[in-house]
């Protein structure tokens, strides 16, 4: 058996969640194990900062601010400001930098936070929670990042929205996937 394998394999982004979530006690035993991503010179460039109730409408607002579109509107602002209130939790994954670092630059840094995001999401699915990552063009606008109490030099990644899987979800079957396009092989020069 190869089970991360066949996790991997299995796992698929849900979009529409339930309002059953993770409590931290869980969520804090599935970062320790994300947490293991290659991270050179061990600097744990990362962090995740939990939106629950209230603070995802903080977040909405922020969003809104960040569209500078007519917050009455409700197809500008006020379509946005919900967006966050798709799931009970949203997981705010961000990258923390250690500016000009001697071995790690910045760029392996944010890729280290990636993977951490990226773990967990695997996990989370795993555990059998609906899970998405999502972006957008407003991540790293500076209202964004006040909402988040971002440091100088953190940069926020994007969200993983969690929640409970719909009843009757089952995970559409997919052709595996073949990778044959994105490989290569440098070869020697003889």
């Amino acid at each position: 058996m190869r089970p991360v394998l066949d996790a991997a394999r299995a796992r698929r982004s849900v979009s529409k969640v339930t309002d059953a979530a993770p409590d931290d006690a869980e969520l804090l035993e599935l970062l320790a194990a994300a947490g293991r991503v290659a991270d050179h010179a061990a600097l744990r460039p990362w962090r995740v900062i939990a939106l629950r109730g209230d603070a995802r409408a903080r977040l909405g607002a922020a969003l809104a601010e960040a569209s500078g579109l007519d917050a009455s509107d409700p197809r500008g602002a006020a379509k946005l400001a919900a967006k966050p209130l798709r799931a009970p939790l949203l997981l705010a994954v961000v990258a923390v930098r250690t500016p000009g670092h001697s071995k790690v630059p910045e760029w392996e840094q944010d890729a280290t936070a990636a993977g951490v995001a990226h773990l967990l999401s695997l996990l989370l699915d795993e555990a059998g929670w609906g899970v998405m990552w999502r972006t957008g063009p407003h991540t790293r606008h500076p209202a964004v990042a006040t909402a988040h109490e971002l440091g100088d030099h953190e940069a926020l990644l994007g969200w993983l929205y969690v929640g409970g899987r719909p009843s009757g979800w089952r995970a559409e079957r997919r052709r595996p996937s073949d990778a044959t396009a994105q490989f290569s092989t440098l070869r020697s020069r003889d």
